[in-house]
């Protein structure tokens, strides 16, 4: 390798470095619960902190250590490790951020979890995400799964998924899917491995959850987690778990880094693919740019690059290339997306997108502007877009 590819591999894992970090839970012996146990009522405090708090369900391939600030840990375990954790917001938190410590967190300024409950197996984990949907009215007994990406200990991936669920406001049961990520820059190469060796615990995690009573359930992946997603996918197609991919409301892979001609093979491998699928670009995510060109030119599915693909595949694509900075993470970050989400414009606009775009204004090349934010652009499924011309 030329002393060029060897700056431009330090150069990409810094880039990378975006999605993951030191985080740790901030957990003492009295937030550990049994499995057995009631969770106690949250307490909250505008001011102390935290002023909010969100269960997170955890299905992690994650080993279990005896540390609390890490309760699991980069090791690959042979079996799935169950669990909930309550995260708490801090009072000072900004949209789009992941304020956090790498000693002990302060509840005032920090992310940090309040609770801590090892589940005993999948039919408990089960049990406690059918009864915290029972807590709510019908039209929100929702499930809301994310895969996080590289570079990921398990509190910055646990911490990255209460942020979104409060940022965006989600009515729905967050569950949470934390493959073994080494959490190192120079450990690409055994992170991508684990992604491989994690859709084995994904695709268990999502056959579990047919047994959960929700009316709907969306899956996101992020970057290399949405390798993982994709994996569990076509091992579930190939294994004729048809069923557990009709149970999916949704699919979205934002900023995905999966080589082009590998996300081709696993469609095809998929067959029908969950509806809406959705996948979030940017030409702006300099991150995949520079991963494109580590491995050797190939394209990433998030880059930008592939649009017209994607449409062919019949899959809903977002462009966020001139929203709020187009950044690998803009999916988390963005305070344009955050508004649509909590007005229900996202939502209604990429359901329309996806199965009725009647009424919106369809340019010649497939595109369509969403009121208010011009600049996120969709750009339909080709199968829409002969009914249109």
């Amino acid at each position: 390798m030329t002393v060029s590819r060897l700056s431009a591999l330090f150069l990409v894992m810094l880039m990378l470095a975006g999605c993951g970090g030191r985080a740790v839970l901030g957990l003492e012996p009295e937030n550990v619960i049994k499995s057995s146990a009631a969770v106690p009522a949250p307490l909250v405090n505008d001011k102390t902190g935290p002023k909010a708090i969100i269960p997170v369900f955890v299905a992690t391939s994650r080993e279990r250590s005896g540390d609390l600030s890490l309760p699991y840990t980069s090791k690959r375990s042979p079996s799935l490790n169950f669990a909930r954790v309550d995260i708490g917001i801090p009072p000072n938190h900004k949209n789009g951020e992941v304020e956090k410590s790498n000693s002990k967190p302060n509840p005032a300024r920090h992310f940090a979890a309040t609770t801590f409950q090892p589940l005993d197996n999948g039919q408990i984990f089960i049990d406690r995400i059918n009864a915290e949907l029972a807590r709510r009215p019908a039209e929100k007994r929702e499930i809301f799964i994310f895969v996080h990406g590289y570079n990921n200990n398990f509190a910055d991936s646990v911490f990255r998924q209460a942020q979104i669920a409060y940022d965006y406001a989600l009515p729905a049961v967050a569950v949470h899917y934390s493959w073994p990520s080494a959490a190192a820059l120079g450990l690409y190469v055994y992170d991508r491995d684990s992604a491989t060796y994690g859709r084995e615990g994904l695709a268990e995690l999502l056959q579990l959850l047919t047994k959960a009573k929700a009316s709907r359930v969306l899956l996101v992946g992020h970057s290399m987690g949405s390798f993982v997603v994709m994996e569990a996918l076509t091992k579930l197609a190939e294994t004729g778990h048809h069923d557990v991919l009709r149970r999916l409301s949704g699919v979205m892979l934002a900023a995905p880094d999966i080589d082009v001609d590998v996300f081709q093979s696993q469609v095809a491998d998929i067959g029908k693919l969950p509806r809406p699928f959705v996948v979030l670009v940017s030409r702006a995510d300099r991150a995949l740019n520079v991963s494109g060109r580590i491995t050797g030119g190939h394209a990433r599915v998030g880059d930008g690059s592939s649009i017209p693909m994607l449409q062919k595949l019949g899959i809903l694509v977002l462009d966020a290339s001139s929203l709020d900075g187009g950044s690998h993470g803009v999916f988390a970050s963005s305070p344009t997306l955050m508004a649509m989400s909590r007005s229900g414009q996202l939502s209604r606009r990429i359901l329309q997108g996806d199965e009725t775009p009647t009424g919106q204004a369809i340019l010649a090349d497939g595109t369509s502007a969403i009121t208010g934010a011009a600049s996120l652009v969709i750009y339909l499924p080709a199968r829409l877009l002969g009914a249109l011309r």
